[in-house]
């Protein structure tokens, strides 16, 4: 999100932001809380809707996605609604945010060109995968953290799985270490890793607008066609979202997200 371009957007709320504004076929969406871009229900229910009204829009093409602010592109679910979870129901619908979120981004029929700032930790890593073309800043390493806190990345995985590979993705959820932008860009998960950050934003920008201006026919087909053989997922992750929701519930995750945040 360029400098011009953050001024349209809403400025950032204690319980977190999302704006968009749509100009020259380019839905630019943005999203933010003030504990590094984590992600709170409020957070991805609004990120979820937006994406699906602006995707809707016969005048936009293509949806520019990326996170407020200079740290952290997004560090994942919210720790403070992780601990308040109280039983399985609300468990899953927790954990559904994420799948709402990954279900609007693959079925968006607009591309979803995503600008990743900084670091993406695990749901922030799912939002990354979900994207058609993701462009990140040298400093945009990744770590899929859920194994730490006694969990998995069960919703997410699915999506990272298909831009990774199973290999790739299964050490990445077992080990939950860091990964540089670098290995980002080997294995698939960004498309242009760019040394400086000031170069990122003249660089989506351009691709964005090049993207814009192609035949939408056939960009838009492109798009459903890389999100083919996805038809299962509304029933896979609602699955992985309940069993989240159970797991978050145990002795062992609680006692391991207690440690996590201290």
């Amino acid at each position: 999100m360029a400098e011009t371009d953050a001024k349209m957007h809403a400025p950032l709320a204690p319980e977190g932001t999302v704006s968009s504004f749509v100009r020259d076929g380019v839905a630019d969406v943005a999203f933010g809380h003030p504990k590094s871009n984590s992600l709170p229900a409020s957070v991805l229910r609004g990120l979820a809707e937006e994406i699906t009204r602006v995707g809707a829009r016969d005048d936009v093409r293509v949806v520019a996605l990326s996170s407020y602010g200079a740290g952290a592109f997004c560090a994942g679910a919210s720790f403070d609604e992780l601990v308040a979870i109280a039983d399985p129901e609300a468990g899953k619908e927790f954990f559904m945010g994420f799948a709402r979120v990954i279900l609007a981004m693959t079925r968006c029929p607009a591309p979803i060109v995503t600008r990743v700032h900084g670091k993406a930790v695990g749901g922030g890593v799912g939002i990354v995968a979900a994207s058609d073309y993701a462009i990140a800043s040298d400093k945009a390493s990744l770590r899929l953290s859920e194994l730490a806190v006694g969990i998995g990345p069960f919703v997410v995985g699915p999506a990272i799985e298909r831009k990774i590979g199973p290999g790739p993705f299964g050490a990445m959820a077992i080990d939950a270490d860091w990964r540089d932008a670098k290995w980002g860009e080997a294995h698939g998960l960004y498309a242009k890793v760019i040394d400086v950050v000031a170069g990122l934003d003249a660089t989506v920008d351009g691709f964005v607008k090049q993207l814009a201006s192609s035949n939408p026919d056939a960009v838009r087909h492109i798009k459903a066609n890389g999100w083919t053989g996805t038809d299962d997922w509304p029933t896979l992750l609602d699955g992985r979202a309940a069993l989240s929701g159970r797991m978050v519930l145990s002795e062992y995750t609680r006692a391991a997200i207690a440690k996590f945040k201290s």
